[in-house]
């Protein structure tokens, strides 16, 4: 065998690999956003809705009280007044609740926002359900506009018994599509 066709087979092997490379990359992109919603689903991480809410509500243990903190912040990009209207309550796992957020919007433009969730202590987050919350959507302001935005939330019964304390934060961004929505507009 040449010399030469030595040289071209190990291209072509190396084109087949790259190849092969760039279609496994592009594999793993396509599939990143279910393997997220599987791993947001398993782990109760990522304020995603449970169906199971509902059921929860039957099970209220009337004989223990945990304390739910809220917090919020906003980025540092992000032109809001944003945070909870209460920063604690005391709830009995298995009930519903309801709380408020409050958001300004602080230009003179309109803006368009997403809040992200984040439960703490980990181990609680899937025992946290959110039956309704201003995170499943992006939020639409008017210029110097307020909102009051609730969260519906239920503690599961099979909440640890060591776990006393729960921590509810939201983190507001600018929406990155809808801010190239607007300026496509332009």
């Amino acid at each position: 065998m040449s010399e030469s066709n030595t040289i071209d087979r190990r291209n072509r092997d190396l084109v087949l690999r790259l190849l092969g490379l760039a279609a496994g990359m592009f594999a793993f992109g396509f599939l990143l956003v279910p393997l997220y919603d599987i791993f947001c689903d398993i782990t109760g991480i990522g304020g995603k809705l449970s169906n199971e809410a509902a059921a929860v509500t039957e099970a209220v243990d009337e004989s223990r009280l945990v304390t739910v903190e809220f917090l919020a912040a906003v980025n540092s990009q992000a032109p809001w007044d944003f945070r909870p209207v209460v920063t604690s309550i005391q709830v009995h796992p298995g009930k519903l609740y309801d709380t408020t957020y409050i958001a300004k919007n602080l230009t003179s433009r309109s803006i368009v926002g997403q809040a992200v969730p984040n439960v703490a202590p980990g181990e609680a987050a899937r025992y946290f359900r959110k039956t309704e919350c201003f995170c499943f959507t992006s939020q639409t302001f008017a210029a110097e506009e307020t909102k009051e935005m609730p969260v519906q939330f239920i503690l599961d019964p099979n909440l640890p018994d060591y776990v006393d304390r729960v921590t509810l934060s939201y983190t507001f961004f600018v929406s990155q599509q809808a801010a190239a929505d607007q300026s496509a507009l332009y």
